[in-house]
């Protein structure tokens, strides 16, 4: 069947005629009996015979579309189809999908910017502007009225009544549709509807009422326009709304029935109410009032006029005629209405969101305290819904706490603070001004604690008809509450933080569906806002512990004075006189007080103490809290330290650094050495990870290198250990960052990092110790080789080094085994004892050997290090051919796998051969 022309195809988005009308010439198409109609007679007929031929010859059509269609044309057939799917139902969601409030299992929105251009209006929405409140829209005056000057709808001339009565009654109808037609103002529609009314029924005036509220207990029927007469403006006309109940009355049999109801004489029908014309002084005798519906048939609203004007003044009872074409205009007046209503919504709702947004972004400002984002919340909620008070009640966490712990009756939870706000507090003139009173009562008592409870919200239009409102309250402040709307105060992840209560709106109304939807979407802001500045006040309050524990801790790390002074009055020894400058110092000769003694003296012959001002007194003290705040393991101990700065001041000695570093650098590389392991804890960084300690937390690399700097700037800047007091700005800044730059590069995992760049530069002979960067990894490679520097001592020290080393592995180890429940690797492993000498060859050739030649070839001074490191490579090595398995596992093993075994863990570049710390 062929497809109707006219209307029915324009709404089908493709015009197949209009698009083919150049091929009525063609003639027939080779190829097929069938000839294509020429272009006389009428044109409907024309168009339905050329479609029904087209529908018979598919081939044809898809050949010239493909040959002839434009890209508008494409487009357009796009677009049909794109209107065709949005327009279907929404498929019902299936039982089985998921569904959840957060935010995580949100699918991702796909948007384009290309969606929020405006089509056929010449571009998109234009630049963010700020209302005339000040709120950022998208929107402008233009987009908001489609009325005046707007580009898509110009203004429309209306015909006068003169130009009207020339038309005949088909003609005048289609003119007073075209009236309405492009009017979305919903005050500007209504008045126009009903003055073309009053002209089509010639009527005196006329009113018109639309439904609100319908489906809910509050339906009923407001005068968007009350009395309209033909001279009328529409400013005038909806000054006053007029409502009337729903099915009550002439206005609300109407709406309730949709059936219209013509009366001629009003006072006869008892539904008439006659109150308005005894106020207004206006007779009314005739009557017509007509059902306004939907397109779906849903009565919308109720339009009446009254009193027709017959010829000569008489007057006369509105006609069956009167009544026909009423209905035929109220058909396309419904279809106005509707239209006009929904983009109503729409421009409310967009009105809504800036000023949801306007409101997060000034909550979302104020987030410092409890009290000043719960008195900003209720100073914007009463200015919002215009109640007369506001209230905040906030649970307290800890009670849900003891009450999870102890599990008893629900009414161990309280509110703990309570917040008042009224109308006159916005202008600090009430009692209140958002105070918190000092409260602790059950939450599971009253309005409140309903709502508490339960998470519900109640909206409570007589208070006194409900049981659970207390009306001592009233009584004690001789206050009326008439309304209450409550309702919870919710985190991200549904926990009731508490409730918030609003009382009495100020034009006496009870709070309505939109007060309840506004409010809702508010309380969701609420609920970040409160919940966020908990989450602040709680990490202040744990920053506040934080200083405090620091306090302390710096208090008790920090030596006494008296020892202080105890050291200070000690002899310190000469440089000769214990071998200060010798590489192969060693300090298991030495007291602990002669450690204190010996680093007082490289300080003095570095003539730091002098050229930095540093008190002497002061230098002996933090001398003795650094060394108090060493643990007492095994080998990262204070006596490890001093080793270090003994290595390091030997290569700025005798190693020819002097002349290379500046004052500053060599102070920040004594201090950094004396500092490099504080408060080591005998485990490695791997260690720390694998126990998620908080060190591990705080720092995802260089665990513990990180917390001995933090320690070392600790007592750097606790009261009478401030060495670095009397620097200037410039230089304590250069310090702190030279002091970090020296603790981190111990960390073996850094020195890996940079040895090739420093490794090249040696090699080539490119290297430049006046440029910074060249001068960073020098010394950084300086501070490795003082870090491991037993290597190069004599053999006796070496070994009893490396008994220390693998006793602190081995501990590490164990706590391995019986933490995690794993086998630890091999130099952990006392199990693997035997193995020692071969990872100590391991250990020198991936990293001793490698830097001690570098440093080497940069100074010549430097050799006897690489010397000793040489020997003592030689002594393992030897012990490590000498040195047989145990017989148990000479006989689990097989010969090929125990070779594999020695193969590998003899490798030098092996990561099993490298300790997981700087050691």
């Amino acid at each position: 069947m062929a497809l109707s022309p006219g209307p029915d195809r324009v709404e089908q988005g493709v015009n197949l005629p209009a698009l083919l009308r150049p091929a009525y010439s063609m003639g027939p198409v080779p190829g097929n009996g069938d000839t294509i109609p020429d272009n006389n007679g009428d044109r409907s007929s024309d168009y339905e015979r050329m479609e029904k031929w087209l529908d018979t010859h598919p081939e044809f059509s898809h050949d010239y579309f493909a040959r002839k269609a434009t890209r508008s044309m494409i487009d357009g057939w796009y677009i049909a189809r794109a209107v065709s799917q949005t327009a279907k139902p929404p498929m019902a969601e299936s039982p089985h999908s998921p569904s959840s409030s957060s935010g995580s299992n949100t699918p991702v929105r796909k948007v384009s910017a290309s969606e929020f251009e405006v089509q056929g209006s010449g571009g998109s929405l234009g630049r963010m502007i700020s209302t005339v409140d000040g709120a950022p829209s998208f929107l402008g005056t233009s987009h908001l009225h489609l009325q005046g000057n707007s580009r898509s709808s110009p203004t429309r001339s209306r015909k006068s009544i003169s130009e009207l009565k020339q038309l005949d009654d088909r003609a005048v109808l289609m003119e007073l549709v075209k009236d309405i037609a492009n009017d979305l103002g919903l005050n500007s529609l209504c008045h126009k509807i009903l003055q073309n009314v009053l002209i089509l029924t010639k009527a005196d005036r006329g009113s018109l009422f639309l439904v609100y509220g319908k489906g809910t207990d509050h339906c009923y029927l407001g005068s968007k326009l009350f009395d309209v007469t033909r001279d009328s403006t529409v400013e005038v006309a909806g000054n006053e709304e007029v409502r009337v109940s729903w099915g009550k009355g002439i206005i609300g049999y109407v709406a309730k029935t949709g059936e219209p109801v013509n009366i001629a004489n009003a006072y006869e029908d008892p539904r008439f109410n006659c109150e308005i014309d005894l106020q207004t002084g206006y007779k009314t005798r005739s009557m017509l009032s007509m059902p306004i519906k939907a397109p779906s048939g849903e009565v919308i609203g109720v339009a009446q006029v009254i009193n027709k004007i017959g010829s000569k003044d008489r007057h006369e009872a509105f006609t069956d005629s009167d009544e026909k074409v009423f209905a035929q205009y109220l058909q396309f007046c419904g279809i106005g209405i509707n239209n006009a209503r929904i983009y109503e919504r729409a421009t409310m709702e967009i009105r809504r969101n800036q000023v949801l947004l306007e409101l997060a972004k000034v909550l979302f400002e104020e987030q410092s305290t409890l009290s000043n984002i719960v008195r900003r919340i209720m100073e914007l909620t009463v200015s919002l819904l215009r109640c007369e008070r506001c209230s905040i009640l906030l649970v307290d966490e800890t009670s849900k706490r003891r009450k999870n712990k102890r599990q008893p009756s629900k009414d161990t939870s309280i509110f703990s603070q309570v917040f008042e706000l009224g109308v006159d507090d916005l202008e600090n003139k009430g009692p209140n001004n958002g105070s918190s009173p000092e409260c602790c009562f059950p939450i599971h008592i009253g309005i409140t604690g309903y709502t508490a409870t339960t998470g519900e919200t109640l909206n409570i239009a007589d208070v006194y008809k409900d049981s659970r409102f207390d009306p001592k309250i009233d009584e004690e402040t001789g206050y009326k509450t008439r309304q209450m709307l409550c309702m919870p105060i919710k985190n991200a992840f549904g926990s009731i933080l508490g409730v918030i209560l609003l009382v009495n709106k100020q034009d006496g109304t009870p709070f309505n569906r939109n007060d309840e939807d506004m409010f809702e979407a508010f309380s969701i802001f609420c609920g970040m806002g409160i919940n966020n500045t908990h989450m602040y006040e709680n990490v202040c309050r744990a920053v506040a512990k934080q200083r405090v524990a620091l306090e302390t801790l710096s208090y008790h790390a920090t030596a006494p004075r008296e020892e202080a002074i105890r050291l200070k009055k000690m002899a310190v020894p000469t440089i000769t006189e214990i071998g200060l400058d010798d590489y192969f110092f060693s300090d298991m000769k030495l007291s602990e007080d002669e450690t204190l003694t010996a680093s007082l003296r490289m300080f003095i012959d570095l003539d730091l103490i002098n050229h930095f001002r540093i008190n002497y007194e002061t230098l002996c003290r933090w001398l003795l809290s650094v060394r108090k705040n060493y643990r007492n393991v095994r080998y990262h101990n204070w006596r490890h330290a001093f080793t270090v700065t003994q290595t390091m001041y030997a290569l700025i000695k005798n190693g020819g650094m002097r002349d290379v570093l500046s004052d500053l650098e060599c102070l920040a590389l004594m201090v950094g050495c004396l500092s490099h392991d504080l408060d080591h804890r005998g485990t490695t960084n791997n260690y720390q990870i694998m126990s998620e300690s908080p060190l591990a937390q705080l720092y995802s690399t260089s665990t513990m290198e990180h917390h001995h700097f933090d320690q070392c700037i600790m007592i750097l800047s606790s009261k009478g250990n401030e060495i670095f007091m009397n620097l200037s700005a410039e230089d304590y800044s250069q310090a702190m960052r030279l002091l970090e730059h020296a603790i981190l590069a111990t960390d073996l995992a850094l020195y890996f990092k940079f040895r090739g760049e420093f490794f090249r530069l040696v090699e080539e002979g490119q290297d430049d110790w006046s440029n910074d960067d060249d001068k960073d990894l020098l010394r950084g490679m300086m501070m490795t080789a003082s870090d491991v520097s037993a290597i190069t001592k004599p053999w006796d020290v070496q070994k009893e080094v490396a008994q220390l080393i693998f006793g602190e592995f081995f501990e590490q180890g164990d706590l391995e085994r019986q933490q995690f429940n794993k086998t630890p690797e091999d130099m952990m492993n006392r199990e693997k004892l035997h193995l020692l000498p071969k990872m100590q060859v391991g250990f020198v050739d991936s990293i001793c050997m490698p830097v001690y030649e570098a440093l080497s070839k940069t100074s010549e001074k430097l050799t006897p290090l690489l010397m000793g490191c040489k020997e003592n490579r030689d002594h393992w090595k030897g012990i490590a051919q000498e040195y047989k398995q145990p017989v148990t596992e000479k006989k689990e093993q097989s010969s090929s796998d125990e070779k594999d075994i020695d193969e590998s863990e003899a490798m030098p570049s092996s990561t099993t051969d490298q300790p997981s710390n700087k050691d």
